[in-house]
């Protein structure tokens, strides 16, 4: 990658051990499904206010790949302040309707210009900002048994994020990158970046629409993929292909769910790190209890998703005890794990992750949901999570609720324990509290991993893989 790239030049603002998860190697595929989602979000979110709509910078490589998304920037346009397209001057690329708009500039960068090698998508609104930034391999940075032989095989540095702050510099970057083409132009994108920044929402738009249009664009383009190169390659070189492909879209998917998880704790601004305190709890406990590497990896991965059903909840049900919520609150506050378990079908290869969280209120008694499960016919990975997440959630404040010292959470699960927890897994519990109270031990903050790939073959594709989660 040149030093001058945009997204080398990121990088050294904000030095590597900054960069997002999301910080990868991308097939095209992935590309192109991540920004159809980003971009639907504009047409989605469309404000009839000029004030409130987005900036919008985009890099196509050649003018023949922005032909054959003109006619859907076309619409992108009606909803955009302005939007900025660089690439190398081709296949009518200046000819188009889109081109003609007058909040639509177009940069005819040079063939020799490292950013002919670059695919970015930066979106900077008032509201929310979002991008997706990738720097093509060159031939040398392939290994030698995968050049790619299709166009679809094409793979990129990049990272995809909400993250304000990196999607402005982001645009900062890009838009300098601009000035020695146009200099009025670059002006004026760079005033509107700052009318922007000076106009920032004190709401933030929810984005849990667009990570959930993330997960099924790349589901969507992991289908077409296989029927694609089934018309045009051996079985053989299909199945070698279509792995490469899957487990980069398969991590994708993985990051858009966690994202969500991380939208949900920033919503909740009384229990911010309630995924990642769930979590490393219910590793640990799952540790005592000598669970298996496997269960322990999906029970890990159970605990950052396990209030992902509350992604569209009403703002009241972060704000309020359950007593307190009307009848349309409440329903999300009492479905949030069928409604976690939905959103995840999506993905099947969450599917054991999926189960944990459907099942983590059930009652040890029988009286819980979904399905009235009783003792140890509930998963054991679900009896913990379940249990963990009562006690984080009482260690926290909550509406007119003060938040209870640990000693005090455990004492309202021991309550409990033999109807709706399972006994052992209480005493447990406590033992964890109890070696923390006198400084034996600290009550764990975060995993010991955030998870990117941690993924199992679905079953459909194949019965015999061992899971891999």
């Amino acid at each position: 990658m040149q030093p001058e790239a945009t997204l080398n030049q990121l990088k050294v603002r904000l030095g590597a051990d900054k960069l997002p998860a999301s910080y990868g190697v991308y097939f095209k595929n992935t590309l192109v499904a991540l920004c159809h989602a980003l971009e639907d979000h504009i047409l989605k979110a469309c404000s009839p206010e000029p004030a409130d709509q987005p900036l919008v910078l985009v890099t196509f490589q050649r003018g023949k790949w922005y032909m054959q998304e003109a006619d859907r920037y076309f619409d992108i346009a009606q909803c955009s302040s302005q939007v900025a397209i660089a690439a190398v001057a081709d296949s009518g690329f200046s000819e188009h309707q889109t081109s003609q708009l007058d909040n639509v500039s177009l940069v005819n960068i040079d063939s020799q210009d490292s950013l002919v090698n670059e695919w970015n998508l930066i979106i900077l609104a008032p509201n929310y900002a979002s991008m997706v930034l990738c720097h093509e391999l060159s031939e040398d940075e392939y290994r030698a048994d995968s050049q790619p032989s299709a166009d679809i095989e094409r793979k990129f540095y990049g990272l995809w994020t909400f993250e304000r702050p990196m999607v402005e510099q982001a645009a900062e970057i890009l838009i300098e990158r601009v000035r020695p083409y146009d200099a009025a132009l670059a002006d004026q994108l760079l005033q509107r970046h700052h009318e922007i920044q000076q106009s920032i929402s004190t709401t933030p738009a929810d984005l849990s629409d667009v990570v959930s249009r993330i997960v099924n664009y790349l589901q969507s383009s992991q289908q077409q993929l296989v029927t694609v190169n089934r018309q045009s390659r051996e079985l053989w070189e299909l199945e070698g292909q279509a792995s490469r492909l899957n487990r980069n879209l398969t991590a994708n998917k993985l990051q858009a769910f966690l994202r969500m998880a991380q939208r949900v704790d920033e919503r909740d601004q009384a229990n911010p790190v309630a995924s990642l305190q769930v979590s490393a709890l219910a590793e640990t406990l799952g540790q005592l209890l000598d669970l298996t590497t496997l269960k322990l990896r999906r029970l890990r991965l159970a605990g950052l998703l396990f209030r992902v059903g509350l992604a569209e909840a009403p703002i009241e049900v972060f704000t309020k005890t359950a007593d307190q919520l009307d009848e349309a609150s409440l329903v999300f506050w009492r479905d949030r794990a069928v409604l976690g378990a939905q959103l995840m079908s999506s993905m099947p290869e969450l599917g054991p992750v999926s189960q944990i969280v459907s099942h983590q209120l059930e009652y040890w008694d029988g009286s819980g949901t979904p399905d009235g499960l009783k003792g140890e016919a509930i998963p054991i990975e679900s009896r913990i999570l379940g249990l963990v997440a009562y006690f984080q959630e009482l260690t926290q404040a909550r509406g007119e609720r003060e938040a209870m010292s640990p000693s005090e959470a455990l004492a309202k699960c021991e309550d409990y324990s033999g109807r709706r927890f399972d006994p052992a897994l209480v005493d447990a519990l406590g033992n964890v509290v109890r070696l923390a109270e006198i400084g034996m031990m600290q009550l764990p903050e975060r995993p010991s991993q955030i998870p990117t790939v941690w993924l199992e073959a679905a079953k459909d594709v194949t019965s015999k893989q061992e899971a891999t989660l």
